[in-house]
């Protein structure tokens, strides 16, 4: 009987009006014809291959691009725009590291180099529970000298200043610095697990999705060498969600890497996310479609975006889902400016949005996909909520890893100012919680309904 569960079924491509009119109205606008298969799959709600993916990139009819993204992230969301009140903190830009892309980091003698002491956090906290603040989020460099006990201090400090703010800290590239300095780097995965398993009890809710960049060899060696590899990453992802927290992740383009590792990169965050959903899709009655997976066998996928309204309505909760999973992804365009790599010219305004809409298109067991607008810019942000976005990130205030046409480290908007985006954009601004719980509010006081 239990091998029976694990039996593939077939998705079934169902035929209603909103579907019909969605394929109708893009084929009708349609000014590359080699696209129609590609439009036929998604409006079908089958899995985008790396060919189809490939080719979105080539197109120079980026107008279907973004519509396709658009009826993808109306399937999974609707007209929410989500956004939540929350506060950076990157505790220290000293780092170990020297990689070509980053600006941020400073070794300890440097002209800028800083670290927060427990007492300047336990300020922010403060500043933050002021604002009404629902969320941290805690990143920070490679500091070669902080003990692991500083982290866990630093969470129960959080925790017991804040009990209701969920900490969302530390990129899996922390994680394997701090079973380093641990003693636990010899352990291999049980060595992250301890760390993980550490850093949960001390406070922690769930892990952001920095670090990644592109999960290819030649780029890992061309631009972030001595950082973790891809493979790792993922490991440390996989391990978080086995211990029961969520994750998110992100992709730095716009550099030295091409399209193909790009939807690589796609591809392997898809097929992590179809294992870490697929005991939720068989307890849930959500249909496994045939996929291959990258080396070429067969195995389940889990299509959230498909048009069935019964099975979009089955989003994966904490609630429901007997692991963590992958909630979002964050396409992160390359920012030049003060790093070694500042000859190139980084990404514009429509590779920024068409690496974000075949992100949604490709990503179709994703929930959700974000327009971070610290990266962004806010205006730009708008448009990404019509071409396949569904979050702006939140308030901000503080953020010092990259700076876009010379922002300083002070990065903020209001409530009010994101919830004017969404409107204009043509969205319901919703607020959230960091696990896309809608908030209620009173003033600073606040629930999750």
């Amino acid at each position: 009987m239990a091998r029976d569960r694990y039996n593939h079924r077939p998705m079934t491509t169902l035929a209603h009006s909103s579907i019909d009119s969605d394929g109708e109205r893009i084929h009708s606008a349609l000014t590359d014809t080699s696209l129609r298969p590609v439009i036929d799959r998604v409006i079908a709600g089958d899995r985008l291959t790396v060919d189809d993916g490939l080719q979105l990139f080539q197109t120079p009819d980026i107008w279907t691009v973004g519509s396709l993204a658009h009826i993808v992230r109306r399937r999974l969301n609707g007209d929410v725009a989500w956004y939540n009140i929350n506060r950076h903190l990157n505790y220290s830009n000293i780092c170990a590291l020297s990689c070509s892309f980053c600006s941020f980091q400073r070794k300890k003698d440097d002209e800028g180099a800083y670290e927060y002491s427990l007492d300047e956090i336990h300020e922010q906290v403060l500043e933050a529970l002021n604002a009404g603040a629902t969320e941290m989020h805690i990143v920070g460099g490679l500091h070669p000298w902080l003990p692991f006990q500083y982290y866990l201090d630093m969470l129960s400090l959080i925790r017991d200043t804040a009990p209701g703010l969920h900490i969302k800290a530390f990129t899996a590239v922390e994680i394997v610095h701090f079973a380093r300095v641990a003693g636990k780097g010899r352990e291999g995965d049980e060595g992250i697990r301890w760390v993980i398993q550490s850093l949960r009890d001390a406070g922690l809710g769930s892990l952001p999705g920095g670090g990644a960049e592109v999960f290819d060899d030649r780029v890992h060696a061309e631009t972030h060498r001595t950082k973790i590899s891809g493979d790792r990453w993922l490991d440390v992802h996989r391990i978080a969600h086995e211990e029961g927290l969520n994750t998110n992740a992100t992709i730095l383009y716009g550099h030295v890497e091409t399209h193909a590792d790009r939807i690589r990169h796609l591809q392997l965050l898809r097929q992590e996310q179809d294992r870490t959903l697929k005991e939720w899709a068989l307890d849930n009655d959500v249909p496994l479609a045939d996929s291959i997976d990258h080396e070429g066998r067969p195995h389940g996928a889990v299509v959230l975006s498909h048009p069935d309204v019964a099975i979009r309505r089955l989003q994966p909760t904490p609630e429901t889902c007997s692991t963590g999973y992958y909630q979002t992804l964050i396409p992160l365009p390359f920012i030049p400016d003060d790093s070694r790599l500042e000859h190139l010219p980084g990404p514009m305004g429509l590779e920024n949005l068409r690496t974000l809409s075949i992100s949604r298109l490709m990503l179709d067991n994703f929930p959700h996909v974000k327009a971070f607008w610290i990266m962004q810019t806010l205006e730009m942000a708008q448009l990404m909520l019509q071409n396949g976005a569904d979050d702006m990130d939140g308030t901000v205030v503080w953020y010092d890893i990259t700076k876009v046409d010379g922002a300083g480290t002070h990065q903020e908007v209001t409530v009010r100012d994101l919830q004017r985006a969404a409107r204009e954009a043509g969205f319901q601004p919703v607020e959230r919680d960091t696990l896309y719980r809608p908030v209620r509010r009173d003033g600073r006081e606040w629930h999750v309904d």
